[in-house]
């Protein structure tokens, strides 16, 4: 139950970015290179980069640099010369880009499709989605660092997913971030996913197709941890473990 109120009010910052973060309008090309984001989940200026890797279903290598963390804030500082999120390093370009606006120009110019317009970062609902979850994701909590970065198929609105981000983003794990936003104009997409199974969804966008051979469903989130052999889907579940292995 508690877990359930929760995601209720995880939902809530969802909505204060109704057309946010949900639909993947696709790619005009994919980069042959894993895109890497300093990012930190609470961060009002990283929602809106993530935004922009859901609808451009796009993947990144996350590392979480959330406050009073150490974990990747030196090499963050190394890379970009201060600590400052959030901060892409494209290695198919060269770019390294500091600056939200700058990040999602970025991506819609070298892997939008055409004449897709970039949208505003409307920072206003986005820290008010910030404010309402008083904390969550913002502080780094002791954890042990895994050999292998963690893996999460995940879209930027999921109220779930969101649990399982914050959580990852306390304990400073770092996880190739797998974006399956739902196809534009598909009503399926919106149904409970055990009602959607049986009427025999297909999906359409590239990492929901591969979410669903991995997986052998489409239901966000779902994590797989190389460093156990661990995969599972349902967000309590998921952040229980990354809890019991990870955090000490």
């Amino acid at each position: 139950m508690a877990h359930s109120i929760q995601g209720v009010v995880s939902l809530g910052s969802s909505l204060l970015r109704p057309t946010r973060g949900a639909i993947a309008i696709g790619h005009r090309k994919a980069p042959k290179k894993t895109l890497v984001l300093y990012e930190a989940e609470y961060c009002p200026y990283c929602r809106y980069v993530r935004e922009a890797l859901t609808a451009l279903d796009l993947d990144a290598l996350i590392y979480p640099v959330p406050k009073k963390g150490s974990r990747f804030r030196e090499q963050l500082v190394a890379a970009a010369g201060k600590a400052q999120v959030p901060f892409l390093i494209d290695p198919n370009t060269g770019d390294k880009l500091h600056e939200s606006d700058a990040i999602v120009k970025h991506l819609y110019q070298e892997y939008g499709p055409r004449g897709a317009k970039v949208p505003p970062l409307g920072i206003k609902s986005s820290l008010n989605a910030t404010l309402l979850r008083t904390g969550k994701g913002m502080f780094a909590k002791p954890g042990k660092t895994p050999a292998k970065p963690l893996e999460l198929y995940s879209f930027e609105a999921s109220p779930y997913a969101r649990l399982v981000r914050e959580t990852l983003c306390e304990l400073e794990l770092p996880f190739l971030l797998h974006n399956v936003g739902k196809a534009p104009g598909k009503l399926g997409e919106w149904l409970p996913p055990e009602l959607r199974h049986k009427r025999g969804y297909t999906p359409e966008t590239k990492n929901r197709k591969r979410l669903a051979k991995r997986g052998g469903k489409v239901m966000i989130p779902y994590l797989v941890d190389p460093n156990t052999g661990t995969a599972m889907y349902e967000s309590a579940d998921i952040q229980r473990y990354l809890r019991t292995t990870y955090r000490t």
